[in-house]
């Protein structure tokens, strides 16, 4: 484990979503960089709940208090996705720096709003994309980058899950539901983030629930330069599954389980140099257990001391969401768009 040269980064979290409580906080509390100092819901029974369950030392009544909690340095929003920019704005400007939940808005321009809040308040907001804290990620993108495949030509990516329940927040279309904006999302920043560059053009395919009015299958083409074509599906009504292929000139790469690892499995990528049809030519690298949400936060909390850079500033976060604009765009227009 790393270590700071200073006091672990303090830590508050605005709400008790599933993320937070069964993901990401268990995640960052395995860690000695930082430490979750407080919780805070609408419902001060529910602070009460989870700062028990969690062991966490204080439980807010209201996200006003957890920003306004003087030994509180950071938060983590993990807020419904119509509440990422108003509340992180709020937390910047009551002085703590923020890593906010994915989609970081609902759009690319409400997204420059936590960038102009940054300038104002002299604190870092970030995005939260676990995915890139992962040594498998980390791992595939030296692969790619290294030319070991060739000549990147296609990457392929699949996620899916199925969820038909009216009340869960991921299909309500009025608050940023559907598959776009909860999973797609992943695959933009994604393929970013292997092929370090970012979509020229881009087309989509959306399918929408009849009565929920969220798109529960969406296609997206895009296009990269070099001539690098990245497709990718995902829903919210379908059969539990998630996979990325990355296909080169001379080998192809894919992530077996990419997105919801879990921290107590190793995952594997598997390299193939592409001798036959029949995976002869595959080698497994496999990458010990780990806590891919600890990791994270372990970095943004280095970041915040000043002991390590960060790489992914809110304006990557822009650019992801400009595509995801795009990607809507063209569900109207029925053509290509550019983010």
């Amino acid at each position: 484990m790393s270590k700071l040269t200073t006091d672990p980064v303090r830590w508050g979290i605005l709400g008790v979503a599933k993320i937070a409580t069964q993901k990401v906080i268990p995640g960052m509390q395995g860690s000695p960089l930082l430490r979750i100092e407080a919780i805070a819901s609408r419902d001060q029974a529910r602070a009460d709940a989870a700062a028990r369950e969690l062991g966490i030392p204080r439980a807010h009544g209201s996200y006003e208090a957890l920003l306004t909690d003087p030994a509180i340095e950071a938060i983590y929003n993990p807020l419904p996705n119509h509440l990422h920019v108003p509340w992180t704005v709020k937390a910047l400007e009551a002085g703590k720096h923020v890593l906010c939940e994915k989609p970081i808005s609902l759009t690319a321009e409400e997204a420059k709003l936590i960038g102009e809040a940054e300038a104002r308040t002299g604190r870092r907001a970030a995005e939260a994309f676990m995915i890139r804290f992962h040594p498998q990620w980390i791992r595939a993108r030296e692969i790619v980058a290294a030319g070991t495949l060739g000549e990147i030509r296609a990457v392929n990516i699949m996620f899916a899950y199925n969820n038909v329940d009216p009340a869960n927040i991921r299909n309500k279309a009025d608050i940023g539901g559907g598959g776009l904006y909860d999973i797609g999302c992943y695959a933009i920043a994604g393929s970013r983030f292997l092929l370090g560059a970012d979509p020229i053009k881009v087309v989509s395919l959306i399918d929408r629930d009849p009565v929920m009015g969220t798109d529960r299958l969406t296609s997206g083409l895009m296009a990269y330069p070099g001539n690098v074509q990245v497709t990718f599906t995902v829903s919210t009504q379908c059969v539990l599954r998630q996979k990325v292929h990355v296909l080169g000139t001379k080998g192809r790469l894919e992530i077996e389980v990419p997105f919801n690892t879990l921290p107590t499995r190793p995952t594997r990528i598997l390299v193939d140099d592409g001798r036959d049809i029949f995976d002869s030519g595959v080698r497994v690298e496999e990458f010990p257990a780990c806590d891919q949400y600890g990791l994270q936060g372990e970095a943004f909390s280095k970041a915040i001391r000043g002991e390590a850079a960060w790489d992914w500033p809110v304006a990557d976060a822009v650019t992801n969401m400009r595509v995801i604009d795009a990607l809507f765009r063209s569900e109207r227009t029925q053509g290509w768009e550019k983010p």
